[in-house]
C-alpha cells in the first residue's frame, strides 16, 4: 500500500547515539510530505482530466458510430432510390414503347384502310367511267341512225304550239 502524507508525518524514528540531527530530518520530512502532497494531488487531476478526456472519447466514439450507421443507413436508402427510379425509367420506356408500337399499328392498320379504300374508289370510277363511256356511245350511235332527220321534218308539220312547248323543254 502507497505512504499517504499522514503515514509521513506520523513516521517516528528510534534514536541511537550519534543519531542523525532530528531538526534536519524533521524539516525534511516536512518537505517530502508537501511534495507528495503536491504528486498525489496532481495524480487526481490527471487522473480526473483522464476521467474526463475518456468520457470524451466515449462520446466521440459513440458519435463515430452513430454518424457511420447513420452514413450506411443514408447509402441504402440512396441506391434504394436508384434502384426505383431506374426500375420506374424502365417502366415508363416499356409502357412508351407499348404506346409507340399501339400507334404504329394503328397507323398500319388506317394506312391500309385508306389504301384499300383508295383501290375501291378507284375500281368504282373506273368502272363508273366504263359505264358513263358505254352510255354516251349508246347515245351517240342512237343519234348516228338515220330515223333522226325524219322526225325533225315531222316534227315541224304535226306538231301543235303546245306540244313543241314540251319537246324543246325535253331538249
Amino acid at each position: 500500500m502507497p505512504l499517504t502524507p499522514l503515514d509521513i508525518h506520523n513516521k517516528e524514528f528510534s534514536r541511537r547515539l550519534r543519531g542523525y540531527d532530528e531538526d534536519e530530518v524533521n524539516e525534511f520530512l516536512d518537505q517530502v510530505i508537501k511534495d507528495y502532497e503536491i504528486v498525489i494531488r496532481e495524480n487526481k487531476e490527471l487522473h480526473n482530466q483522464l476521467l474526463a478526456l475518456q468520457e470524451k472519447l466515449d462520446h466521440f466514439a459513440n458519435i463515430e458510430e452513430t454518424l457511420s450507421k447513420t452514413i450506411i443507413v443514408a447509402q441504402e436508402a440512396a441506391d434504394e432510390v436508384k434502384n426505383n427510379a431506374k426500375k420506374e425509367a424502365q417502366l415508363i420506356v416499356k409502357e412508351a414503347e407499348k404506346n409507340a408500337d399501339r400507334i404504329v399499328n394503328e397507323s398500319l392498320a388506317k394506312s391500309r384502310k385508306i389504301a384499300m379504300e383508295v383501290e375501291e374508289l378507284k375500281k368504282q370510277a373506273s368502272i363508273y367511267r366504263a359505264r358513263f363511256r358505254t352510255l354516251v356511245e349508246a347515245q351517240l350511235d342512237l343519234l348516228s341512225q338515220e330515223g333522226w332527220e325524219s322526225l325533225d321534218s315531222t316534227r315541224d308539220r304535226s306538231f301543235e304550239p303546245e306540244q313543241s312547248r314540251e319537246v324543246k323543254e325535253i331538249y
